[in-house]
C-alpha cells in the first residue's frame, strides 16, 4: 500500500502541498535523494536500485513534483512487463503517460503536481482516466481517489480503507501549512508533521500511514519513506525522511 496526500489552495502563498508515502518490502534497495538519472539531470528523487526509477521525483527549476502509487486492475504478460519507476520522471519532467504503451504497465495512479494545477492518471490496465484535483485535500490509495475503487473482501482493501477513514477527517481538520525554505520540517509542515510521523498510532495498526507488516518467512512490507513537496510558483520545498516516524530523521534537499 502507498498513500498520496495532496492540498490545493489557490489562495495560498504555497498553493500545492504534496506528499508521498513510499510502501514496499524493506529489504529492497534504494537510494536517497539526488540526481541520478544523467538523462534527466534536472529531475531529484530516491532511485530504486532494483529496476532503476523512482517513486517521487522533483523538478526544482519548473517547478513540478510527481509521485506513482500501484493501482488495481488486469496485469500485463510477465515478460511484457515495464516498470512504473520511470513514470514519476516523465511527470516530473512535463510529460503525460498517454502516449506510452499502456499495455505493458501494471495499473498505476501518477500525480503530476505544479503551483498551478494536479493532475492525476489512473490507468487500470484497460482504460486510463486524467482528471485535475480542485481546492482542497485529495488522497489517494491504492484503490484510487478517496478509495473510489474499493473492492470488499481482504485485508488489504479494508486496511485502506480504515487508513482513510482515520486520517481524511485529521488532515481535514489541521491548519494548512505553507512552508518556506530555511524553516525546520517541524514549523514548515506544523500540523501536518505529527500526521505524517504517524499520527500517533502503532506501526502494526491497520489503519496507519507508515505501515509495517511481517508477512512471515523474513519478509516485511512497510513504508520505506515519505517524501513531501511544496510548490509555490517561486520553487519548491522537498523534504524527505527514510525512517518514516523519526522526527530526527526529515531532511531538506537541495
Amino acid at each position: 500500500m502507498c498513500t498520496a496526500i495532496v492540498h490545493v489552495d489557490p489562495a495560498s502563498p504555497v498553493p500545492v502541498l504534496l506528499a508521498g508515502v513510499r510502501d514496499e518490502f524493506t529489504g529492497r534497495a534504494w537510494e536517497p535523494p539526488g540526481r541520478h538519472w544523467p538523462d534527466r539531470p534536472r529531475l531529484v528523487g530516491g532511485r530504486d536500485l532494483r529496476a532503476g526509477g523512482t517513486w517521487f521525483a522533483v523538478d526544482p527549476d519548473a517547478p513540478r513534483a510527481a509521485c506513482v502509487l500501484n493501482g488495481r486492475g488486469a496485469l500485463p504478460p510477465e515478460d511484457a512487463r515495464i516498470s512504473r519507476g520511470g513514470l514519476p520522471l516523465l511527470a516530473a519532467a512535463g510529460d503525460g503517460p498517454q502516449s506510452l504503451d499502456l499495455p505493458r504497465y501494471e495499473p498505476f495512479h501518477l500525480l503530476a503536481a505544479g503551483p498551478r494545477r494536479v493532475v492525476l492518471w489512473s490507468w487500470n490496465g484497460r482504460d486510463l482516466r486524467e482528471r485535475t484535483l480542485g481546492t482542497g485535500l485529495s488522497i489517494i490509495v491504492n484503490s484510487g481517489l478517496e478509495g473510489e475503487d474499493h473492492a470488499e473482501g481482504g485485508a488489504e482493501e479494508a486496511s485502506m480503507a480504515a487508513r482513510l477513514a482515520y486520517f481524511r477527517p485529521r488532515f481535514a481538520a489541521a491548519a494548512r501549512p505553507a512552508p518556506v525554505p530555511g524553516e525546520p520540517v517541524a514549523t514548515a509542515w506544523g500540523a501536518w508533521t505529527p500526521l505524517l510521523e504517524g499520527g500517533g498510532l502503532p506501526r502494526t495498526d491497520a489503519r496507519a500511514l507508515l505501515p509495517l507488516v511481517d508477512l512471515g518467512d523474513g519478509r516485511v512490507w512497510g513504508t520505506g519513506s515519505v517524501s513531501l513537496a511544496a510548490l509555490a510558483p517561486s520553487g519548491v520545498r522537498y523534504d524527505f525522511s527514510g525512517t518514516p516516524g523519526d522526527p530526527a530523521a526529515w531532511t531538506a534537499i537541495p
